[in-house]
């Protein structure tokens, strides 16, 4: 006698392929290969950091230093952990937050000055880049901000005076700070903060020998509508 045929219980659906992972997947994220924007965004943050006063020149300088050497995020991170704007910064895409003053723009060429047995002078109206050099020897720099259009919220000018002499003059409303040291001359700095929180903040730093640096605010020259003006500068 034929048995009945039983109904067969379905199949198990058969296990799906294990995905091949790549060791990286399993690397710790600290341990990832920095690429060129972790290290800028760090820059950046450091930047920051000194144009807020919570990071001195020379600690500046050091830690951009060790950004641009580090080789994975691991190394970045430490640069930057007691800042505030540290976190969630590193290997993660910043929110942008234009400047008050202006587009945001990225960093150009260094602007320098030399005056070697003769004069350099930049003043009037010009665009003020991120980072100056001006260096005199048996001369004279003259660098004069009050009318000049900042791009960007921190510039920095790097003045060496050898027998000669470097003036900075900056608007009453701009922050100055900077650091600097004179051998056999004088390398002074009229530190001076701004009362608006989004005003470009200009550092110097440098030294003189047998010569002169000198930085202070003019009176009588504020920066004003700072927006207005370098739209109008840039034809916008």
């Amino acid at each position: 006698m034929d048995l009945e045929k039983q109904p067969q219980p379905p199949a198990a659906p058969a296990a799906p392929p294990t995905a091949r992972v790549s060791p990286a997947e399993f690397a710790p994220a600290d341990s990832l290969r920095a690429s060129d924007a972790d290290r800028d965004r760090t820059a950046d943050i450091l930047r920051e950091a000194l144009a807020e006063g919570r990071l001195t020149a020379d600690e500046h300088a050091e830690r951009v230093d060790l950004v641009y050497r580090a080789k994975t995020v691991g190394e970045l991170q430490p640069l930057v952990r007691d800042l505030p704007a540290a976190d969630g910064a590193v290997g993660a895409r910043p929110a942008t937050q234009p400047y008050a003053y202006g587009p945001e723009v990225p960093d150009g060429p260094t602007d320098n000055l030399v005056a070697v047995f003769s004069s350099a002078v930049r003043k009037g109206r010009w665009r003020v880049g991120a980072r100056t050099n001006a260096f005199s020897l048996f001369g004279s720099v003259e660098i004069d901000l009050t009318e000049a259009l900042f791009g960007q919220r921190l510039t920095v000018i790097n003045a060496t005076s050898i027998f000669g002499s470097v003036e900075i003059r900056v608007p009453q409303n701009v922050t100055l700070r900077g650091t600097g040291s004179g051998v056999l001359g004088s390398f002074e700095i009229k530190a001076a903060e701004s009362d608006d929180p989004e005003a470009p903040v200009v550092v110097v730093n440098g030294y003189a020998v047998l010569g002169s640096v000198e930085a202070k605010p003019k009176k009588g020259k504020f920066v004003a509508d700072l927006q207005r003006r370098l739209r109008k500068h840039l034809g916008h």
